[in-house]
C-alpha cells in the first residue's frame, strides 16, 4: 500500500472578531500532522469582509496549503467575490467549480471543490417541475453537481495520486443522521454524490450539517466525511488518503 497523503479538514468555523485567537494557535505547526488543510465552507458568520479577514488571520497560521470552498453564510452579504479575492491574496486557494493539485512527500493531491446547493436525496428531493421559481431552485442544485463533475473530469487529466471532492453541501444523506429529516433537502444534494461516484474520487469532504454525523459512504463506496466543526468538535480532523484501488 502506498504511503497516505494526510488531509486535515474542518468546516463551519463561522469566524468573526469574537473568535479571533481560537484557531491560529492550533493550526501553527499543523504540517507535523497533515500535508494540506481543507475548509468546507461557512468560513464566516455573515459573509462580511471583516469576518473574512478574521478567517484569513486565523487560518493563515497554517504552515500547509489551505484550500477552501465558500458556504451559504459566506454569500449572505453579497461579498462572496471580495471574500474569495481576499483569501487568494492571503495565499489560500478558493475552489468553486475548479480544481488544483498539490505536491506532497507522499504524492500529488488533487482537490476539486464547489459550494454546492440544496436539492435533497433520491425520492425525497425538489422536482424540476411547476412554477418557474421551483424550476430555478431545482435547476441550480442540478447545475452545481454538473459543475463539480466537470471539475473532477478536468482534475483527472492532471493524474493526481489521490483525489478529494470538497463541498459545503452534503453529497449523501448518511452524514445527515441527527439532523431533522424535514431539512435534509436544504443540507445536501444527491447529485453531488452521483458526480463523485462517476469520477474516481478517493475521499469526499463536506460541512453544513452541524448536527449530523462524521462518517458516511456514497452508493459506490467513496468515504464521505462531514467535517462541520460542531460535529468533529476540534480545530480539524486528519484523514489518511490513499487511492481506493490500493486500499
Amino acid at each position: 500500500m502506498p504511503e497516505p497523503i494526510r488531509v486535515a479538514a474542518v468546516g463551519d468555523v463561522h469566524l468573526a472578531d469574537d473568535l479571533r485567537g481560537r484557531y491560529a494557535p492550533l493550526l501553527d505547526g499543523i504540517s507535523a500532522e497533515a500535508d494540506a488543510l481543507l475548509v468546507a465552507g461557512d468560513l464566516t458568520q455573515h459573509g462580511t469582509l471583516d469576518e473574512a479577514k478574521a478567517f484569513a488571520d486565523e487560518f493563515g497560521a497554517a504552515d500547509v496549503p489551505v484550500l477552501t470552498v465558500l458556504g451559504n453564510h459566506d454569500y449572505h452579504s453579497g461579498k462572496e467575490r471580495d471574500i474569495a479575492q481576499l483569501l487568494e491574496e492571503r495565499g489560500m486557494t478558493v475552489l468553486e467549480g475548479t480544481s488544483t493539485t498539490i505536491e506532497t512527500k507522499a504524492g500529488r493531491l488533487g482537490v476539486a471543490g464547489i459550494k454546492g446547493f440544496c436539492l435533497g436525496f433520491s425520492g425525497r428531493c425538489a422536482a424540476d417541475f411547476g412554477e418557474p421559481e421551483m424550476k430555478a431552485f431545482t435547476g441550480h442544485g442540478i447545475e452545481t453537481a454538473d459543475v463539480l463533475r466537470r471539475a473532477l473530469d478536468d482534475l483527472a487529466g492532471e493524474e493526481p495520486d489521490v483525489t478529494v471532492a470538497l463541498s459545503h453541501f452534503a453529497p449523501v444523506d448518511g452524514t445527515l443522521l441527527g439532523e431533522p429529516k424535514e431539512i435534509w433537502p436544504f443540507l445536501g444534494n444527491y447529485r453531488l454524490g452521483e458526480a463523485i461516484d462517476e469520477s474516481g474520487v478517493d475521499l469526499a469532504v463536506h460541512g453544513h450539517a452541524h448536527a449530523g454525523r462524521e462518517k458516511g459512504l456514497t452508493p459506490a463506496g467513496v468515504p464521505v466525511r462531514n467535517v462541520a466543526q460542531p460535529v468533529i468538535q476540534a480545530a480539524f480532523r486528519v484523514y489518511d488518503v490513499v487511492p481506493r484501488r490500493s486500499a
